[in-house]
């Protein structure tokens, strides 16, 4: 039976914590409920909200729509092979815990991934990244409800226009494609992917005393974003708050002539993409607070609720973040959360 919550309280589903209202609220335990709920009055195709984690997203006030929150489980072995294997996580699985998963199984190709917040439905959504891997190189396929004609589909990994931090998902499939879950081809011979910042030397400390695998590459990689990053359950946030901006070649190397040692990674198609966290530091902006809001002492890339931050706050931080960086390099920084407008 499915349950509406009128008037429903979002801070605790969202892990930036701020205040905000639902006109009404479902929770999906089970993907076979989609056709019911779009039998709701409260149904809107245009305004519905699939609400996974919360880790993501940003309120700018009471949401006047329905939202479902994803709370579907399940984890079960479509296909094995020799070496590989692919496997399927319901959408509201969370994301670290199917990560353990696979590595108690043996399985290696999310290790890099590990300790990001949030569920694996939303996974596909910002094709989600750390440490030189992309979801996307794992994805066999997403499984969806498509509301427009209403039944159950399957889109390959190829279907899903998968970019840096987008997909099909955040574009034309917005409103369309439910995720239900996610099938990943992973592989029981572990390929180390430890190049990338600060995990190389980690995992070379690390792996002085213990051999290295996958295991040993995700407890690597906890340590790095537990040293780095704030728990969402003490200190509210929504992780990395701006993309890592990706420029041409002509503005990398013009910054790189005033700052050689910046961080920046060439791109497959000439492009640089460089540190969105370093340009904030050195406009030292770490600690900076707008009412509620501030910027992580630890990690710039990071906002905080600091103290009941509200929307404004936020917003108005973001915007003296980006000014300041666009004056001192030149460089304009996107946002990574969605924002949903009240």
């Amino acid at each position: 039976m499915i349950t509406v919550l009128p008037q429903a309280d979002l801070q605790p589903l969202h892990t930036f914590g701020l205040p905000v209202l639902a006109r009404a609220l479902v929770t999906l335990t089970d993907a076979a409920q989609l056709p019911q709920i779009m039998q709701l009055p409260e149904f809107n195709m245009n305004s519905v909200l699939w609400l996974g984690g919360g880790s993501n997203v940003l309120f700018a006030g009471n949401y006047p729509g329905l939202v479902v929150r994803m709370a579907n489980r399940g984890i079960r072995l479509i296909e094995e092979r020799q070496h590989e294997v692919v496997i399927e996580a319901a959408a509201g699985e969370v994301w670290h815990d199917f990560v353990q998963y696979t590595l108690r199984h043996g399985l290696s190709g999310l290790e890099n991934l590990s300790l990001i917040p949030g569920t694996v439905g939303a996974a596909p959504v910002q094709n989600i990244g750390a440490y030189g891997v992309e979801v996307q190189s794992c994805i066999e396929s997403v499984c969806c409800f498509d509301l427009t004609h209403g039944q159950f589909i399957r889109l390959l990994a190829d279907d899903c226009a998968f970019a840096y931090r987008d997909s099909i998902f955040k574009h034309e499939g917005k409103q369309r494609y439910v995720i239900t879950a996610v099938r990943f081809r992973l592989s029981r011979t572990f390929v180390p992917q430890v190049g990338y910042g600060d995990l190389a030397r980690i995992v070379a400390q690390m792996s002085q005393t213990s051999p290295l695998s996958a295991t040993l590459v995700a407890q690597a990689v906890c340590h790095i974003r537990q040293s780095k990053l704030p728990d969402p359950r003490i200190l509210g946030n929504a992780g990395s708050f701006f993309k890592n901006p990706i420029v041409d070649l002509s503005v990398a190397q013009a910054l790189l002539a005033q700052y050689p040692q910046a961080p920046h990674y060439p791109q497959p198609d000439g492009r640089v993409k460089l540190a969105a966290g370093w340009l904030i530091d050195q406009c030292g902006l770490k600690g900076h607070q707008i009412g509620g809001a501030a910027v992580h002492d630890k990690q710039a890339l990071v906002l905080v609720n600091k103290h009941q931050a509200t929307a404004t706050d936020v917003v108005a931080l973001a915007r003296y973040i980006q000014t300041m960086v666009a004056d001192r390099f030149g460089v304009m920084l996107s946002t990574e959360p969605v924002w949903l407008a009240g």
